[in-house]
């Protein structure tokens, strides 16, 4: 019995911790202000999030992509050679988006560029999501790096032939 109670007893202390306390109303009143810390942040233009439906457009962006980063981009040689839709490594670019398997993207405000590489936020939506992400693609003897963050990752795909 001793032992459960041992146990136990620091569960018990844990949960007590998590328990919201009242607030007076001067308290309240100062709290009004706040940001909501589970509201999901704006996108880099500023706009809250929103579902995208199937076929809904993209915000237009000015910023074009380098002609030296448009084409298809496999991850490996069978994201470039299958023809039953099922490249889940392929990358395709054009001058106003990126397309995944599953989203799209589109340069968003903030975007850098020079005749090889492009880097900033890009508006992306997909599967009745949407959402911002910073982006940096850059192109080197034909491998196209793809670095992104929030978690970082680097991807290195092959030009498709």
């Amino acid at each position: 019995m001793a032992r459960v109670l041992f146990l136990t007893l620091p569960l018990l202390s844990i949960a007590a911790c998590g328990k919201p306390h009242p607030l007076d109303e001067s308290q309240a009143r100062a709290t009004q202000m706040l940001p909501q810390v589970n509201a999901r942040a704006p996108t880099a233009t500023g706009e809250p999030h929103v579902a995208t439906a199937p076929g809904r457009a993209l915000p237009a962006s000015a910023a074009q992509i380098p002609a030296a980063l448009q084409g298809r981009w496999g991850l490996s040689p069978a994201d470039c050679a299958t023809t039953r839709g099922d490249a889940k490594g392929l990358l395709i670019v054009s001058p106003g988006e990126l397309r995944f398997y599953e989203s799209r993207a589109v340069p968003a405000s903030e975007v850098d560029s020079d005749s090889r590489s492009i880097v900033g936020n890009f508006a992306f939506a997909g599967e009745g999501q949407s959402w911002t992400k910073y982006e940096a693609l850059k192109v080197d003897r034909n491998i196209l790096v793809r670095t992104e963050m929030n978690p970082t990752a680097s991807f290195s795909y092959a030009k498709c032939s």
